[in-house]
């Protein structure tokens, strides 16, 4: 039951970093008004890791910045390491 609860929680939370990224983007191409970088990587820190490097990668945003393209892979690799000793500890 947690497993599903977990599942779920991360596939919205990376489908709404990715969708976060593209509308950041869009806004940055129109001069508009911006989403907080702190709040992108927030999204990233709280499991969004693989949805914000997608938005990365598929809109090419925030791939000049230093804190992205070096903070968001470094997140993913975590949370991967992360869900590795998670699925482990539940095996036992």
């Amino acid at each position: 039951m947690i497993i599903k609860i977990l599942a779920c929680y991360l596939i919205i939370v990376n489908a709404l970093a990715f969708v976060v990224f593209g509308i950041d983007k869009w806004k940055a191409v129109r001069r508009s008004w911006r989403i907080p970088e702190r709040r992108l990587l927030q999204l990233a820190a709280i499991g969004g890791s693989v949805g914000a490097l997608a938005g990365m990668v598929v809109w090419r945003h925030k791939t000049m910045h230093k804190k992205f393209v070096i903070g968001v892979p470094f997140l993913l690799l975590l949370h991967v390491a992360l869900g590795y000793a998670v699925l482990r500890m539940l095996q036992e």
